[in-house]
């Protein structure tokens, strides 16, 4: 069989599973394709002969890519670009993006979000993909045993952080419709999600940019919000519900909301750029 058409062809038979590994190193489509095709291109330039097991050079191939694309992003994030934001997958002509989606779950995505690059490429490779510590290794430039570390240390976040999906799924609903609400100047609409005792409490940041130190009662409080929120986006921080406010490419203020039940019971803004530069923030689709 010719080379080139026998490498083509292993490529192919392994696209499925470069695909997978990239969607749950990156989150984003756009990524994956990009990913995949160096992925294809360095098999061209590579002599793989003495090569036994081409698909796992392939996944190795393809973590190195996606560790190095997720090492860019995370440097790029100290400019004023906001945090990054885990796409949702369109479906393509076979549902095959969809359904590799509907295999991970947007929870799962926003907390994979949250870990280091070594961490999140540890975690796939070997609790999803079943990959041994000793071919990680060298893939992180560390040791077998601190990479089982690494994939550990994901775990324990992986399993303590995220919300159950439905209480996540709920959640997410009451600060959609906030924003809402919010961005609509639908007073009645607030009304329905706040708690009747919401206090709403900001930093001397916050204040400087408009906000008041603090307000009461659900009344006060969504006649304050109403027509606002137009700069906010739906956002986790440090895995609880959150609003991110971003203007001029920046995360500006970070609004923490405490939900209890069906409503909003408290708002906290944090405006404080230090104070930001210590939280978690990963942005909602």
């Amino acid at each position: 069989m010719d080379e080139k058409k026998f490498l083509a062809d292993q490529f192919e038979a392994n696209r499925a599973r470069l695909r997978a590994v990239a969607y749950r190193m990156l989150g984003s489509t756009s990524e994956v394709d990009d990913a995949v095709q160096e992925t294809w291109l360095r098999l061209n330039r590579s002599d793989t002969q003495a090569v036994e097991n081409l698909g796992g050079w392939l996944t190795t191939v393809v973590a190195r890519i996606c560790l190095d694309m997720l090492r860019s992003r995370k440097s790029r994030r100290e400019e004023p670009m906001g945090p990054h934001v885990p796409e949702p997958v369109a479906d393509d002509a076979h549902g095959r993006d969809a359904e590799m989606a509907d295999s991970v779950g947007a929870a799962l995505l926003v907390v994979l979000e949250t870990l280091a690059p070594a961490e999140r490429l540890a975690f796939v490779l070997h609790d999803m993909f079943a990959v041994p510590f000793e071919e990680i290794a060298p893939i992180v430039g560390r040791t077998p045993t601190a990479a089982r570390q690494l994939a550990s240390r994901a775990r324990r976040r992986v399993q303590g952080t995220p919300p159950p999906d439905a209480d996540f799924g709920r959640q997410k609903s009451i600060v959609d419709a906030f924003l809402k609400a919010s961005r609509e100047g639908d007073f009645e609409g607030l009304l329905a999600v706040l708690d009747p005792d919401v206090v709403v409490r900001a930093d001397q940041a916050a204040q400087r940019l408009g906000s008041l130190a603090e307000i009461r009662g659900a009344t006060a409080v969504a006649e304050f919000f109403k027509g606002r929120a137009q700069a906010a986006k739906p956002a986790l921080v440090d895995g609880a519900p959150a609003l991110a406010v971003i203007f001029g490419g920046q995360l500006r203020i970070v609004v923490r909301l405490t939900i209890r039940g069906e409503r909003i019971s408290a708002i906290d803004a944090v405006a404080d750029a230090e104070q930001i530069g210590e939280l978690n923030v990963t942005l909602l689709p």
